[in-house]
C-alpha cells in the first residue's frame, strides 16, 4: 500500500499523533517540547524539533486541556474531572484534585459532547511575585460546572491539601487566557470577566463580548494591553483592558474564515488564536482547514497558509518564534461525519509570514 505524502507546505506532520480529537497543544516556554492533549484519553509529550514521542500519560476519560510547568513537568484537566500533574521523566502523574459541578454531574454533557472541543476544562499555569519576592507557581482551571478555581501544586495529592479559591463565574468556562497579572475569562452567555490575580475576590472587569454569537477562544496581547477573542461565526474581536476613551476607540471587529458560494456567505468558527512571541502579530485557525497570520494593529492579514486536511483545533507557536504547531482534527462542528485522521503539523516560521510590514506613507 503506497504511504501518503504530506505536502511540504503545510510542515513535518509528527509521527505517533492522538487517535481522536486533538483538544489542545502547547509548546514550552523553554525548548521545543510540545505537550498534546486529546480525547483518545492521552497526553503526548513531543519533542518537535526531532519528530519523537518523549512520553505518553493516560487518563481515565478524555482529556480536554494541558500545559507545562517547566521541561520536568505539565498539568492536564480531563472529563474524568481530575486536574493532574504529569512528571516527564518517570512517566508518572498524580491526582491535584478534582473540579465538578455543585451537583455532582460530570463536567462533561453528553447532550453537548459535539461543541465541546477546546472549551470544558482550560487550564494556564502561572508563576507570578508577591510583595514578599518569594515566586508562587499557581495553577487556574476553568469548567464547565460554572466556576474556576485556583490550585498549588506544591502541596501533597488530594484536594484538600492543593485547591486554595474557587471563583463562581456567570456561565460555563469556555476560555481561559493571561498576561501578567490579568486573567481573562470568557464563558458562555458572551460574558468576558477580567481579574486581577492580586485579588481574585471579585472581577476587575466585567463585560459582554462585543461578537454576537458564542465565543470560542481568547488569548491576550503579548504586550498586555488587552485581548484577541474569536466566535463561532467567523469574527475575531481586538479589545483593550483600559477603559479611557482613547483606548476603547482602537478595538475593533474582523470578519475571516468565510466563503462565498453560490451567492451565499459560508462562515466557519474560529476555534484557535495565537500570538507571535516577537512580533506580536497572531494566527488564526478556523474550521475551514485554513490558518491565517495578521497583524492586529495594521489591521492586515500578513499571510494564509496552505489548506490542512480538516478543522484547525488548536495552534501554537514555539518561544522564539521559529515553528508553528498546527493541530489538524475535525471539530465536530457539522456532526459525525466522515473526516481526515488527526494530526499534528510543525512548520518552520519565515519572517515575510509573521512580520509586520512598515506603513506606506502616500506621497507628500
Amino acid at each position: 500500500m503506497a504511504t501518503a505524502v504530506t505536502p511540504a507546505s503545510l510542515g513535518r506532520e509528527l509521527s505517533d499523533p492522538p487517535s481522536d480529537g486533538i483538544s489542545n497543544l502547547r509548546f514550552s516556554n523553554h525548548s521545543d517540547l510540545l505537550l498534546v492533549s486529546s480525547w483518545d484519553k492521552s497526553v503526548r509529550l513531543y519533542d518537535a524539533s526531532a519528530n519523537v514521542l518523549k512520553a505518553e500519560f493516560m487518563h481515565g476519560g478524555p482529556v480536554l486541556d494541558c500545559c507545562f510547568h517547566d521541561d520536568s513537568s505539565g498539568f492536564s484537566a480531563a472529563g474524568d474531572n481530575t486536574v493532574r500533574r504529569l512528571l516527564f521523566a518517570s512517566n508518572k502523574d498524580d491526582i491535584l484534585g478534582k473540579q465538578c459541578s455543585p451537583f455532582g454531574r460530570a463536567v462533561i454533557l453528553v447532550s453537548e459532547i459535539f461543541d465541546m472541543f477546546s472549551f470544558i476544562l482550560i487550564i494556564v499555569f502561572h508563576s507570578f511575585l508577591f510583595f514578599s519576592f518569594f515566586t508562587i507557581g499557581q495553577l487556574i482551571t476553568g469548567s464547565w460546572d460554572k466556576t474556576l478555581k485556583c490550585w498549588d501544586p506544591r502541596g501533597a495529592s488530594g484536594q484538600e491539601r492543593t485547591l486554595v479559591g474557587t471563583y463562581p463565574q456567570p456561565e460555563r468556562v469556555y476560555s481561559l487566557s493571561l498576561v501578567g497579572h490579568r486573567l481573562v475569562v470568557a464563558t458562555a452567555g458572551r460574558h468576558v470577566n477580567i481579574y486581577d490575580l492580586r485579588n481574585m475576590s471579585q472581577p476587575e472587569q466585567r463585560r459582554e463580548s462585543s461578537l454576537k454569537y458564542q465565543t470560542r477562544c481568547v488569548r491576550c496581547y503579548p504586550n498586555g494591553t488587552g485581548y484577541a477573542l474569536s466566535s463561532v461565526e467567523g469574527r475575531v474581536a481586538m479589545e483593550f483592558f483600559d477603559l479611557s476613551d482613547a483606548s476603547q476607540a482602537k478595538k475593533y471587529a474582523f470578519k475571516c474564515h468565510r466563503k462565498s458560494e453560490a451567492g451565499r456567505d459560508i462562515v466557519y468558527p474560529v476555534n484557535a488564536i495565537a500570538f507571535h512571541p516577537v512580533y506580536g502579530t497572531f494566527a488564526t485557525g478556523g474550521c475551514d482547514g485554513y490558518v491565517n497570520v495578521w497583524d492586529g494593529n495594521n489591521k492586515k492579514r500578513l499571510y494564509q497558509y496552505s489548506k490542512y486536511p480538516t478543522s484547525i483545533a488548536a495552534l501554537s507557536f514555539s518561544r522564539d518564534g521559529r515553528l508553528l504547531a498546527v493541530a489538524s482534527s475535525y471539530t465536530y462542528e457539522e456532526g459525525l461525519k466522515p473526516h481526515d485522521k488527526d494530526a499534528i503539523y510543525i512548520r518552520g516560521v519565515n519572517e515575510i509570514e509573521v512580520k509586520p510590514k512598515p506603513k506606506v506613507l502616500p506621497p507628500a
